[in-house]
């Protein structure tokens, strides 16, 4: 049984659940209530439901022509039993949320964040929210509680102004505040208490200094041990500031989809036709010029490089996707993105603990996700191979485990539709 924040396997324990939680944790098999199921786990790995931080089901799912619940199946095939919405329209994020908590046994929890909250007019008209003057910021918090929402989300037109009083409001109503920055400065969120940063480039663009930002492939060079890099990640490690890399997303999406271990990866044979079809389209009107491929190589070097500072720094780190992005496949993609979380320097135990009980933390869940621990819901996975001797493991799945319904992936897999 896996333990993220000690790091490690705890061996021979029995896990108890009972009602959709785990009522006891011990080290023998000892009393079993009459009638228990007993699933035999025998030389098999346990560990805590993995959570991805950063997806959407909304944002993308129309150009695809496919709805959030189609594909919702896709993560917890793949050992994802929560996820985190990190920006859509409020009412669709709840319709999919609902129909998620009706179907258990083939989706994950779903946890909502607010729409994108952005300058006039909003850079995605479809997902954002003009929010300009400070002073309407408690009103569009208190909304915004009403909808059960976890996360608010600052975007990339957001001045501090506004920001600020976001953070201050949404933490007066006990919701976490994470940020892709834009015109709002990293220096500036972290001073003002923001909780997460979401994407390296809202950490790696704001490290650049101004004698060497404009130079030819300045961000494939970049000097990471600069005062201004050392200062803000500094920072980021005093005021404990969740980064949420999603390292994946720049790899697959952004800079290396002209590759063909990303256009032709094997986790794209789970998606299905109309998101790829999409996805194919996408490529062929955005085509990456050849020439650059070895300075945008280096470029998504430079970013886990950046990813493994921050790690040893003590910054706490985050395990999100940006899926349904182009060549970001749901569920799958987060293996993927713990395998680059590790090639940037973090241990294995330190990957699966950002997919788990950091993931919490940043959801304010940690009473009831994130470990293995009696009283928390009883979401799970159970592995066949160990995931801290290579963290690839985390796909050899075995069976996973969602609020004590036990799953068979390719059944779940059943549900998501081929066309």
């Amino acid at each position: 049984m896996f333990d993220p924040i000690v790091g490690g396997f705890q061996l021979d324990r029995t896990v108890l659940i009972e009602d959709g939680r785990i009522r006891s944790v011990s080290g023998s098999s000892g009393e079993l209530p009459l009638g228990a199921r007993v699933v035999d786990c025998r030389g098999k790995f346990l560990v805590p439901g993995l959570i991805d931080a950063h997806a959407h089901l909304v944002h993308l799912t129309d150009l695809s022509h496919l709805a959030g619940d189609e594909f919702l199946p896709m993560f917890l095939a793949s050992g994802v039993t929560s996820v985190r919405d990190a920006g859509d329209a409020i009412v669709a994020q709840a319709v999919i949320a609902r129909s998620a908590e009706l179907r258990p046994q083939v989706c994950p929890r779903v946890f909502l964040t607010s729409p994108l909250i952005d300058g006039d007019p909003p850079l995605h008209r479809d997902v954002g929210y003009a929010l300009t003057d400070p002073a309407k910021a408690p009103a569009f918090v208190d909304d915004m509680a009403k909808w059960y929402v976890s996360t608010l989300k600052i975007y990339v037109g957001t001045p501090r102004a506004v920001g600020r009083e976001v953070i201050k409001e949404g933490h007066r109503v006990g919701m976490k505040v994470m940020a892709h920055l834009g015109a709002y400065s990293a220096q500036e969120a972290v001073e003002d208490g923001i909780d997460s940063l979401e994407h390296i480039w809202s950490v790696f663009n704001y490290i650049i200094p101004a004698e060497v930002a404009g130079q030819p492939n300045h961000r494939a060079n970049l000097d990471l041990n600069n005062p201004r890099a050392r200062g803000l990640i500094a920072a980021l490690a005093e005021r404990h500031v969740n980064v949420d890399p999603t390292l994946v997303v720049f790899r697959n999406m952004i800079y290396l989809n002209d590759l063909e271990e990303v256009r032709n990866h094997p986790d794209l044979a789970c998606v299905p036709r109309r998101m790829l079809d999409y996805w194919h389209a996408y490529a062929q009107e955005h085509p990456l010029p050849t020439g650059t491929r070895e300075a945008r190589r280096k470029e998504v070097d430079k970013y886990k490089e950046l990813t493994g500072l921050l790690y040893r720094a003590g910054v706490p780190l985050l395990a999100g996707t940006d899926t349904p992005e182009p060549y970001v496949p749901p569920g799958c993609s987060l293996h993927q993105e713990l395998k680059m979380l590790v090639e940037s320097g973090l241990t294995p135990a330190a990957a699966l603990a950002a997919a788990t009980i950091n993931n919490a933390r940043a959801l304010n869940r940690q009473d009831q996700l994130g470990t293995i621990s009696p009283g928390k819901l009883a979401d799970l996975v159970i592995l066949d191979a160990d995931p801290c001797f290579d963290v690839r493991n985390t796909r050899r799945i075995s069976a996973v485990v969602r609020g004590g319904w036990l799953c068979d992936p390719a059944g779940i897999r059943r549900a998501v539709p081929g066309e």
